[in-house]
């Protein structure tokens, strides 16, 4: 079995009596340590796929298992720990707080681990260090330039060496 299985995945959205089709029964099997793309044309359902296997979306039909988790059949508070402890997001938009500081808004992912303040804030410096923005940490996110700021939200989405990445 492969880290990420899933089965006859569906995503229909429903809105004011019409419906839209994002994925239709679709079959994925991804072993660890393989790096997968996913290319398509605008609205094809790449966001959904994503949202999806990030425990963010619901899907209509099928199943989807991570390290032989069925990750949908999670209660609420087991489903935020499984992201927490597998997943990494990068988001389109990079979802940076605004009043957070760079390193502030690295150790966002760390605040719920249980690790002290101290060890924290040394691992979000050395991501930072490895993205080459280590002396912008106390800098606010309007403060830096628009692939600075996507620096940021890979270093956010790094700092745990989730083994899953979803960007």
């Amino acid at each position: 079995m492969g880290l990420i299985e899933i089965e006859k995945l569906s995503k229909t959205y429903e809105s004011g009596g019409e419906s839209a089709t994002a994925l239709v029964e679709l079959d994925l099997h991804i072993d660890r340590g393989e790096f997968i793309s996913v290319m398509g044309p605008s609205g094809s359902g790449k966001s959904t796929l994503l949202t999806i296997l990030g425990g963010l979306n619901h899907p209509s039909r099928g199943e989807v298992v991570v390290d032989e988790i069925p990750i949908y059949k999670l209660s609420l508070e087991k489903l935020a720990d499984f992201r927490r402890e597998y997943l990494g997001f990068i988001f389109q938009s990079f979802q940076l707080i605004p009043y957070l500081t760079v390193i502030e808004n690295v150790m966002l992912p760390l605040s719920i681990t249980g690790r002290s303040n101290k060890e924290q804030e040394k691992m979000a410096e050395e991501i930072l260090g490895k993205v080459g923005l280590r002396v912008k940490g106390k800098r606010l996110p309007d403060q830096l330039s628009g692939g600075e700021q996507e620096r940021v939200a890979i270093a956010r989405a790094l700092v745990n060496a989730p083994p899953i990445l979803l960007a």
